[in-house]
């Protein structure tokens, strides 16, 4: 072993989670390593080449609005996009898009390369030193020691990871790749608990072995809403997605053959995602369906791959060629990559404090998959956050905390490490009860001020997003004081689109907040309309008017729930002596260290009576210090 370079905190990891916290640290000025097994895997996307969706979308706006990366990787190497949703309102309302695998590690890597006070290592990290209860070293394979003064462990799936395909297992990360196994050996060292999760990916295909004529097209939207707030050339659609169906034959197959899967077998002990079934699992578990669909989409411009979305598997190899033959359109399929399903460990996420740092090793902070998440979109709001948290900290400053209130980031990570996980922790739109507030277009309205708070947001930019504010305010002011007369081109305009004709003049804010219409069609009648108005304004201004009610009804529940919630729990709290606390909420609550009434309430087995009780106690405690003990 020898003495190497010095850093303030060492990132171990470089997939979505370590390169947005690798980013957030050095922004803020922290010498800071980046670690990897492979800097050709930098950025990797394992499974599908896919960023967004359904609750994941709102993440990567919500990362944009921080002062993040992803999104604007994802603008700058998208190759088709969509908005899904849309005959929902707007809350659900949520980007998709299909990535160039390569151009996005290519991007990635090179914004890293480019920011200052980062440097990108390509070493496996095995050990870890303590000292006085918190890290100050990371060593490598070859030896190298280098201190630090934070560190933030990302290792996704490979922390001893291992690979499934039928009868045939071995120790490996995703893509072949070496798994983490010394590290898990350090990281038991802190005393914190560990489990075990499995994921898995589908085969992959060459296109030209595809009957397309067979598939229908999925194609990209012709208005393009990009990710990143920032991007001012809208994306360009470049490729097109196709769909095809299980069928009886494949069903068949696969139940023939579960005998065979490691899954089913026994052999697989890790808990996988419910909400990202195997193809066997599906078959399995929905028995009355007669298919499934599945989505083949490209994994980037220069390359024949074809991911085949929904049909992951552990299956042996022949039973999955037998699968893929089975398939419209896929009947002379050759398989390049083999499906396989892959075990490793995490952290229990109660084990993390709601900045991600370790409850039980000052300065360690952890993200990602191995805070037992699963997806890109959740690794790096986790990275994000571990980041800025562990940045902050050196710094001496105040610690940037999300709550379930201000976005899908808080709500993620109040949900993991406040009532725990027992699968993959996958975000949707219905673990937020304030999914009205939290939409994916008011993002930078939510979260811009923290992330200009905090560091990462320029004044510059956040100054474009007060005056973009101010264009939304105007806007709602002039629709509302704008008269509509009830001339006969007006009630033709309203007949057409299947709405009431008027009998007198109407205030276009009436116009407006009818369903059958929206700034978009009444721009026909509207006279008073500025010139040059930017699609997010009139989107902003549309929203905020039909939705108004609700959203100031959900507004009123926030202030309500924050007005307990928001109650700081002091950290040495003994919940074992609170007399008046069941002794399960004393159990629980021990193990959760909630920072505060909030995330206590969220608490398994914590009641309404056991918070009343716990309030009633933390008063006291402030009146005892005031008074000095007395």
């Amino acid at each position: 072993m020898y003495d190497a370079e010095n850093y303030d905190i060492a990132v171990i990891g470089a997939g979505h989670a370590g390169i947005e916290a690798a980013l957030a640290s050095a922004r803020l000025g922290m010498r800071t390593a980046l670690f990897t097994m492979n800097l050709d895997s930098v950025a990797n996307m394992p499974c599908n080449p896919s960023i967004g969706g359904s609750g994941k979308g709102h993440l990567v706006r919500e990362i944009d609005a921080l002062g993040g990366q992803m999104g604007r990787a994802a603008d700058a190497t998208l190759i088709q996009i969509r908005m899904l949703n849309m005959r929902k309102g707007p809350a659900v309302h949520a980007l998709r898009a299909q990535i160039d695998r390569n151009a996005y590690h290519v991007y990635m890597k090179h914004v890293l390369e480019k920011e200052p006070n980062l440097w990108l290592r390509q070493a496996e990290i095995v050990d870890m030193e303590f000292s006085e209860g918190r890290v100050s070293a990371v060593i490598t394979q070859m030896g190298a020691r280098h201190p630090v003064r934070a560190a933030v462990i990302c290792t996704g799936t490979f922390l001893r990871g291992k690979v499934f395909v039928g009868d045939v297992s071995y120790d490996s990360g995703p893509d072949s790749m070496f798994a983490s196994v010394r590290l898990y050996d350090a990281l038991i060292k802190t005393g914190a608990s560990f489990r075990r999760f499995k994921t898995g990916t589908p085969p992959r295909v060459n296109v030209n072995d595809i009957d397309l004529s067979e598939l229908s097209v999925q194609r990209g939207d012709e208005n393009i809403t990009p990710f990143s707030f920032d991007t001012t050339d809208a994306p360009v659609n470049r490729a097109v997605c196709h769909i095809t169906y299980t069928t009886e034959e494949t069903h068949n197959i696969i139940r023939e053959n579960l005998h065979r899967s490691p899954l089913y077998g026994g052999k697989i002990e890790g808990i996988g995602p419910r909400y990202c079934p195997s193809i066997e699992d599906k078959v399995v578990r929905f028995a009355d369906k007669d298919r499934h669909q599945l989505f083949l989409e490209p994994l980037g411009l220069d390359t024949n791959e074809m991911y085949i979305q929904g049909f992951s598997s552990s299956l042996p190899e022949d039973v999955q060629i037998k699968m893929l033959h089975s398939l419209p359109g896929l009947s002379r399929a050759r398989m390049m990559r083999t499906a396989y399903a892959i075990e490793y460990d995490c952290v229990d996420p109660t084990e993390l404090k709601a900045t991600l740092e370790f409850k039980k090793t000052e300065n360690l902070y952890g993200a990602g998959q191995f805070c037992g998440t699963s997806g890109y979109e959740e690794a790096a709001a986790q990275g994000l956050v571990a980041g800025v948290n562990a940045a902050l900290k050196l710094k001496g400053e105040p610690p940037l905390i999300l709550t379930r209130a201000d976005s899908y980031i808080g709500t993620l990570i109040d949900d993991i490490t406040t009532k725990g996980i027992s699968e993959p922790y996958r975000i949707m739109t219905s673990k937020s009860e304030y999914r009205l507030i939290l939409r994916q277009d008011n993002a930078e309205e939510r979260l811009m001020e923290k992330g200009c708070r905090a560091g990462l947001v320029s004044k510059e930019r956040y100054g474009r997003f007060v005056s973009m504010m101010e264009a939304v305010k105007a806007e709602e002011k002039r629709i509302a004081a704008t008269t509509v007369s009830a001339t006969e081109e007006v009630n033709e305009f309203l007949k057409s689109h299947n709405t009431t004709p008027l009998e007198a003049g109407i205030r276009l804010i009436e116009l407006l907040k009818r369903p059958e219409l929206n700034m978009e069609k009444l721009a026909a009648i509207d006279k008073t309309r500025p010139e040059g108005l930017s699609r997010r304004v009139t989107e902003q201004a549309e929203i905020r008017i039909k939705y108004d009610g609700y959203i100031k009804k959900q507004e009123a529940q926030i202030k309500k729930f924050l007005r307990a919630a928001h109650v700081r729990i002091p950290e040495g709290i003994d919940y074992l002596s609170i007399k008046g606390l069941k002794v399960e909420a004393r159990q629980r609550l021990s193990g959760a260290r909630p920072a505060d009434i909030g995330a206590a309430s969220r608490v398994p087995g914590v009641t309404p009576a056991d918070i009343s009780v716990l309030l009633v106690y933390i008063e006291q405690m402030k009146r005892e210090d005031k008074n000095g003990g007395v």
